[in-house]
């Protein structure tokens, strides 16, 4: 009979998130616990989420989820980081600053995401690593229950905690901005936080707020459509029409500027599992978190960060199909079919060319859309775990989980995400440097490194100004972009969902 592993307890005098007082595994007995092993950059991590939450739902009364924070970058070690992204997904369990990887080396874990499940009397009894596992867990977490009712090992109490969201509500008129375009018509913003798109001109002067501002998969008009944490954009101006990438409704949206109608192109509103290269009519292809768009032509082109690949959909036929990428993680230059890509969560392009913010690989590629269509690394470490924040040229840079790049006048703007920097970066020679940003994560306008950002994650140039979705501090920043002094814009007015009466915009 193979010996039972007593599970090791967690530490008491690390940071401890969403909960009053740290937990140990001695209070928690005659109760199931999960232990959730993540990093708040992978998108793997956050692909599980929605199962966790209907695990904590269905088994409130006898199951703990604790999450385990065992950070990849250097930016993810810092406890107030890890509290925005808690406030950002919602996450409703407590949360264990694991510095220096100490409870993930205890419990031997490999990957992220991993969990493990430990039984009412403190024994490990499984682990399960990756995503789409919601059924084992389900029937693993159900199994054990009935084993220890029987036992009479087990105690049927709900647990509730004092959540981050509690203590510091997220009030603000906008709320962990994604990605922001702008246009001749004016700025589109997504109101990631909110589940809504805003709309205003250059000064901040709100002229459509789309979306009710509740998470859901609804067309319709600008005041009844819904969606889900929506993030890149691209207009169509000749049609009027903007595209939009639904990243967790895995869904294209279009919206018509001229009839105020927002209807879903492409994806079935549930996450693809299939990560190998396929094609098919759009409304019945699966997507999996797409990030960013850009339109060439009558084609968009898809940063589908879930399956680390690049999509196009054809606008006229309505097919949809992978362009790069064999869905394998990783850095994998040449041909179309071999490429890889980790993470992609931005996309630009000069018309011959995609250029692709590569977050988890903390590199900028190029993917021609042209003859010979080759992918090349433009700069950055092409390594998994290669990152950092040295300016230089091509392979010499590093950066830091970048996810929005934007091409203007021959040259890339980079938002060099954990860095909380934005970089200009020459496409033909490699060449990156800072131009905005001291490195310290803060709300600071001023002229380029006086400046401060926190964790930007999208950048859109129009004319002689660059405009940042600047995520943590909620905020659109604009830059002069003769004089790089940075200002942060005010949306007189607008205010976050159920906080306020929104006039009919």
């Amino acid at each position: 009979m193979t010996p039972r592993v007593r599970a090791p307890e967690l530490p008491q005098n690390y940071a401890w998130l969403n909960t009053d007082k740290p937990l140990s595994l001695k209070q928690l007995r005659g109760r199931v616990v999960i232990l959730d092993f993540w990093t708040y950059c992978c998108v793997n991590c956050l692909h599980i989420l929605p199962d966790l939450k209907y695990l904590e739902h269905k088994y409130k009364d006898s199951v703990t989820v604790i999450g385990v924070h065992s950070a990849k970058f250097d930016n993810e070690q810092e406890t107030e980081n890890i509290r925005q992204a808690i406030l950002r997904y919602d996450i409703e369990h407590p949360v264990i600053v694991d510095q220096n990887f100490r409870v993930w080396q205890e419990y031997t874990v490999r990957a992220w995401p991993t969990f493990m499940i430990i039984d009412p009397e403190g024994y490990v009894i499984g682990y399960v690593s990756g995503e789409g596992r919601r059924d084992v867990l389900d029937k693993l977490i159900a199994k054990v229950i009935a084993e220890h009712q029987q036992k009479s090992t087990i105690n049927f109490q709900q647990i509730n905690h004092i959540l981050e969201k509690q203590q510091q509500p997220t009030i603000s008129p906008l709320a962990f901005t994604g990605k922001v375009l702008a246009t001749p018509v004016g700025l589109f913003i997504a109101d990631s936080g909110h589940h809504r798109l805003v709309m205003s001109n250059f000064d901040g002067e709100v002229l459509h707020i789309i979306g009710t501002g509740k998470s859901g998969l609804t067309d319709g008009s600008f005041s009844t459509a819904q969606f889900s944490a929506p993030q890149g954009m691209v207009f169509d101006s000749e049609n009027q029409i903007f595209y939009i990438a639904d990243t967790e409704n895995h869904a294209l949206r279009r919206v018509d500027l001229k009839q105020q109608i927002v209807e879903t192109i492409a994806g079935t509103g549930e996450q693809s599992r299939n990560i190998h290269p396929h094609s098919g009519v759009a409304l019945e292809t699966a997507l999996n978190s797409p990030w960013d768009l850009v339109k060439v032509g009558n084609i968009l082109f898809i940063a589908m960060a879930g399956s680390h690949q690049i999509w196009q959909m054809n606008l006229d036929t309505n097919i949809i199909k992978t362009y790069a990428g064999t869905g394998a993680e990783g850095c994998v230059d040449g041909s179309l079919t071999e490429s890889a890509f980790a993470q992609p969560s931005g996309i630009t392009t000069d018309g011959q060319q995609l250029y692709i913010a590569d977050s988890e690989i903390s590199t900028i590629r190029s993917v021609e859309i042209v003859e010979p269509f080759q992918v090349r690394t433009v700069c950055g470490s092409q390594q998994l775990f290669g990152f950092g924040d040295v300016d230089g040229r091509a392979t010499d840079v590093r950066l830091q989980h970048c996810m929005g790049v934007e091409y203007a006048d021959n040259f890339l703007w980079v938002a060099d995400t954990y860095n909380h920097k934005i970089k200009l970066v020459s496409p033909s020679t490699g060449n990156c440097q800072t131009i905005l940003g001291d490195g310290f994560a803060g709300l600071q306008d001023g002229q380029g490194k006086n400046s401060r950002f926190f964790e930007p994650s999208g950048l859109s140039a129009i004319n002689s100004y660059l405009y940042i979705s600047d995520t943590n501090n909620h905020a659109i920043r604009r830059v002069d972009l003769n004089t790089f002094e940075v200002t942060t814009l005010n949306f007189v007015g607008l205010c976050a969902p159920d906080i306020c009466i929104q006039p009919n915009l």
